[in-house]
């Protein structure tokens, strides 16, 4: 019986280990938001970039975002200089100066470029809906990610309309990651 507990619990241990964020195409985001509305967290990425891979390494690794973003969002991995063919709101984006088998650099998909990304990663959101809310430049541990994840789950972003009202957010916040 004993054997049976102990393999049981490291089971457990073992799954919730291995617990990851449900990725998605863009695409795929915006057709489960039509069935059941939920916001959308993109992780816009590039394969050359080193806090892209950090970030997927230790923030998008933790527990506590993994289960906040897979509870209250529709998460996506977007590659910024990739070839996925993306349609958004009624226009279709692709990549066609993508070159095959190219190290390094490769050309900036038209969906990066319409959201006017300044650097990777990014960190976009967007409402139920599928609009544009905000992209969040830039590496974020656990707890620099929380206030933006936990701000926009909420709609607290709506009411932070100046400078002043975001510094007062931010004092304010309590994080728990």
């Amino acid at each position: 019986m004993k054997k049976i507990l102990l393999f049981v619990a490291l089971l457990t241990v073992g799954t919730m280990s291995a617990q990851k964020i449900n990725w998605m195409t863009l695409n795929e985001a915006l057709a489960a938001q039509k069935e059941q509305p939920k916001k959308i967290f993109m992780d816009v990425y590039t394969t050359w970039c080193g806090p892209c891979k950090l970030l997927d390494r230790n923030t998008f690794g933790d527990k506590n975002v993994i289960n906040f973003i897979n509870e209250n969002y529709y998460a996506v991995k977007f590659n910024a200089e990739g070839t996925e063919e993306i349609t958004y709101q009624d226009f279709t984006y692709t990549n066609p100066n993508y070159q095959e088998g190219r190290k390094g650099r490769n050309a900036t998909h038209f969906f990066a470029d319409a959201l006017k990304l300044r650097g990777y990663p990014s960190l976009v959101f967007f409402k139920e809906n599928g609009d544009l809310i905000q992209a969040v430049p830039g590496y974020k541990t656990p707890q620099q990610l929380e206030i933006y994840l936990k701000m926009i789950a909420n709609d607290d972003y709506a009411k932070l309309t100046t400078v002043e009202a975001w510094k007062e957010y931010q004092e304010n916040f309590k994080g728990t990651f």
